[in-house]
């Protein structure tokens, strides 16, 4: 049990952690809306960016290789582990961190701006992560967020699992996909930061269903960790619906998935 990470957050932070340094692969999945967050950021050379729920570090070599200096924080020990080993073969020296978004390790004030890709918005607290948000960011800093939208194909596909996992606790946890409405983001930040939004749509490639499957299966803690869960034939019900999901996005090259999400920008008052 890592002593950075809350108690509420152990069992999440084990589930993340199952991709390892396949995850990577989700983030190629979604590096053009990766590309456009910090395009909206704009980070400058010398500049000090947290990149939170960094995953195994896709957003923080992007912001890296435009000058800034970079801290990167999960709650995944394996995927901070291969954000490490990621970084260290590309010369990109940025700080690398175990830590909870709910309760970061750092001072008031510590960051010119902080990035978070489709990252912040799955903590089990929001109230909580959006405090801590407002709280490392400087006066006059920056956030700038990428969230999926509640109705968006990621939120459908995460109905397509849903039949197969466990019960959730009563009363149930928030939605992560509730940031994907920009009255709840407004309701979480606006209070610290004036925001400004921008829709966007990320397009997931894959040669097939089969393909996104083994991509999601291996590197994707949520869907690793549920298949792990269950017995023969109901992970075999999954893989068949999960990949039948994928496959009607076909193209005559392969699949290509349309996913919206908002890119929230925010200037800390």
């Amino acid at each position: 049990m890592d002593i950075a990470i809350q108690t509420h957050n152990q069992r999440p932070a084990a589930v993340w952690s199952s991709g390892g340094l396949d995850y990577d692969q989700i983030s190629r999945g979604i590096s053009d809306s990766i590309d456009h967050c910090v395009l909206r950021l704009d980070p400058k050379p010398g500049e000090s960016i947290l990149d939170l729920a960094t995953g195994t570090g896709w957003t923080s070599r992007v912001v890296a290789r435009r000058g800034a200096r970079v801290t990167g924080v999960d709650i995944a020990s394996e995927l901070v582990a291969a954000a490490k080993a990621r970084a260290e073969a590309e010369g990109l020296a940025i700080d690398y961190r175990i830590g909870d978004a709910e309760s970061l390790p750092f001072a008031d004030g510590a960051f010119d701006a902080v990035i978070s890709t489709c990252g912040v918005m799955f903590a089990s607290r929001p109230e909580a992560a959006a405090a801590e948000l407002a709280r490392v960011t400087r006066h006059s800093g920056r956030i700038a967020l990428t969230t999926w939208l509640n109705d968006s194909n990621v939120a459908r596909m995460f109905q397509v699992m849903k039949p197969y996992m466990a019960a959730p606790p009563d009363p149930a946890p928030p939605s992560p996909f509730e940031w994907g409405r920009t009255e709840r983001i407004r309701e979480l930040l606006a209070r610290d930061f004036d925001l400004k939004f921008e829709k966007g749509v990320s397009y997931y490639r894959e040669p097939s269903g089969e393909s996104a499957w083994q991509t999601f299966s291996t590197g994707y803690g949520p869907t690793k960790a549920l298949a792990a869960s269950l017995d023969e034939s109901r992970r075999a019900q999954l893989r068949r619906d999960f990949i039948a999901f994928h496959d009607s996005f076909a193209t005559e090259l392969g699949i290509c998935v349309p996913r919206e999400y908002w890119v929230t920008v925010g200037v800390r008052k």
